[in-house]
């Protein structure tokens, strides 16, 4: 009886996580719904950084790391996904984060707030904080909460390489979006730095290697 009890138990975790995210095929549909609500390059950066997530997690997966490629792929597909609900800043944190705990995934959603900020710093946003302050508070108060993992870390890296029409050097990508915004925080390109030397040491080879593009 001890053991049945004992299989129910790591069964009923073991569902638990996978109900956490969405399959490949339902994060896929949710990313196409999203974009025909909203239509805009979000969608292809999305699918960049879902591709790299994948890659890279690939090639940690062989060097030995615990880490399954397919999760991290849905993850990097759904980071962005707030912004089904229109063109907005900081918002669409909050908002990919509302709507997939509505749906009940819990680590997918997870991910839509800590993409943003490998810092837990809301202060590093770049772009209008177009949210209430109450939402801000809440925003605050979740990033305190959760202990990042390698899932966040990955997807904030991926985020920092991935443009609409492929992946990019990191300093490519980063002056994009100070070209952009007309400022990038000085702690927050070094952080974006210091978590792809983390990838490239439990990977033994550079990112670039890895997702095909030729390091500047």
């Amino acid at each position: 009886m001890g053991l049945l009890l004992r299989q129910i138990a790591a069964f009923g975790s073991l569902t638990k996580e996978v109900i956490m995210i969405p399959d490949l095929n339902t994060a896929r549909r949710l990313l196409e719904e999203g974009w025909q609500r909203n239509p805009g390059p979000w969608k292809n950066h999305s699918l960049t950084a879902a591709h790299c997530a994948k890659t890279i997690a690939e090639r940690l997966k062989m060097r030995g790391n615990d880490i399954d490629p397919e999760k991290a792929c849905i993850l990097g597909m759904l980071h962005d996904i707030g912004r089904r609900e229109g063109v907005t800043w900081l918002a669409h944190t909050i908002d990919g984060y509302d709507y997939l705990m509505s749906l009940g995934y819990e680590k997918a959603a997870r991910i839509c707030l800590t993409h943003s900020f490998p810092e837990k710093d809301v202060n590093t946003y770049i772009g209008r904080h177009d949210i209430s302050a109450e939402d801000e508070q809440r925003l605050v108060t979740l990033l305190q909460s959760f202990d990042y993992d390698d899932y966040d870390r990955l997807i904030q890296l991926c985020d920092s390489i991935a443009m609409p029409d492929g992946p990019a050097s990191i300093i490519e990508r980063m002056t994009d979006v100070k070209n952009r915004y007309g400022h990038y925080p000085q702690s927050k390109w070094d952080k974006n730095l210091e978590l792809k030397r983390y990838f490239e040491d439990k990977m033994g080879c550079q990112v670039e290697e890895v997702v095909g593009i030729s390091p500047l």
